[in-house]
């Protein structure tokens, strides 16, 4: 069981590389791949050195899987060169995630579509996979008629560059910006590019991943994203509207018994989920669950998920153990 990682010197690829050995995942032979300029530098994995290796180098050694982290225009160029070679890729990016023809794939919510004929299969944005978790088995109780969702994204999606613009501002030092704005100490409610209806590219990402991974085109959604100087999660306030009447202690049930997530929901005790300490966690955190008292059948929820890890890395990890255990590769 080869398994590459493209991508692997980055801050998602380095993740996919701790939760590959923390789930200690059955692969016989690790091949880390980067940009030409780190081909022949080392990384470590289970206590070992491992060279990074080309492109070219990787498809030559036949991998049977594929985790892809390095970017659109590098999975649109080297996806299918991967997978005519017979690899299954993974991939992270946006590329392939509204293809038709490409699988979009949260294991808890849709791992069944994924057959053994998939070569390129499409790791969903971050904030989407996260929300989709706990939606599903709320959906498949009583119908999803509506969704209205504001985020709240940790500098870590964005990458190093902005981990590194938070703390120089933090720290009073002059350096280079991720973004056009300060983020110590300020909310950014732009996440992406806008788009000619004057929505940000992350915000129709949430829309269009979440009725193809439900499989659900009827859902109303509506997104706000938005991105504040904080590490660790995103944390996610989610208004819900379903098509039948719901039981509050039944939800709570639900969303205790549904897999992958956690519930946090003592405000007694004033504990509910917060990315601090939803860091370095795979699980999808739910609290604060109470009714819309402004409209019937309406819930509210607030959901926190580490990003690099079941947003990205986690994810991926666990459709090629979905792959595997199947023997779909």
């Amino acid at each position: 069981m080869k398994i590459a990682v493209v991508g692997a010197t980055g801050l998602v690829g380095t993740k996919m590389l701790q939760v590959l050995a923390e789930r200690n995942f059955p692969l016989t032979e690790l091949i880390p791949v980067a940009s030409e300029k780190s081909v022949g530098k080392e990384i470590r994995f289970k206590g070992k050195a491992y060279k990074v290796h080309s492109m070219e180098a990787a498809i030559a050694a036949k991998p049977a899987i594929a985790l892809f982290s390095a970017g659109g225009t590098t999975s649109l160029e080297w996806a299918p060169k991967f997978a005519e070679a017979g690899t299954v890729v993974i991939d992270n990016s946006s590329a392939w995630r509204m293809d038709p023809e490409k699988k979009l794939v949260v294991p808890e919510v849709n791992a069944h579509v994924i057959t053994s004929s998939d070569k390129i299969i499409a790791n969903p944005n971050c904030s989407t996979i996260q929300m989709v978790v706990a939606l599903q088995p709320l959906h498949k109780r009583y119908g999803i008629k509506r969704v209205v969702v504001s985020t709240y994204q940790s500098v870590t999606g964005t990458g190093v560059k902005a981990v590194s613009q938070l703390m120089n501002e933090r720290g009073g030092i002059a350096g280079e910006m991720a973004y056009k704005y300060p983020i110590d100490l300020n909310v950014i409610p732009q996440i992406d590019v806008f788009l000619e209806n004057a929505y940000t590219k992350e915000e129709m990402k949430m829309v269009n991943e979440t009725r193809k991974i439900m499989g659900a085109p009827q859902i109303g959604l509506t997104a706000t994203t938005v991105r504040i100087p904080v590490m660790g999660g995103h944390s996610e306030s989610v208004n819900i509207e379903f098509e039948n009447e719901f039981d509050l202690g039944e939800i709570t049930n639900l969303l205790k018994n549904a897999p992958g997530v956690i519930v946090e929901d003592d405000i007694k005790s004033q504990i509910y989920p917060m990315p601090m300490n939803a860091h370095d966690k795979d699980e999808v955190f739910v609290g604060r669950i109470r009714r819309d008292e402004s409209q019937p059948k309406t819930l509210n929820m607030w959901i926190v998920s580490d990003n690099l890890r079941k947003g990205a890395a986690t994810n991926a990890v666990q459709i090629a153990e979905y792959m595997v255990a199947q023997k779909l590769v």
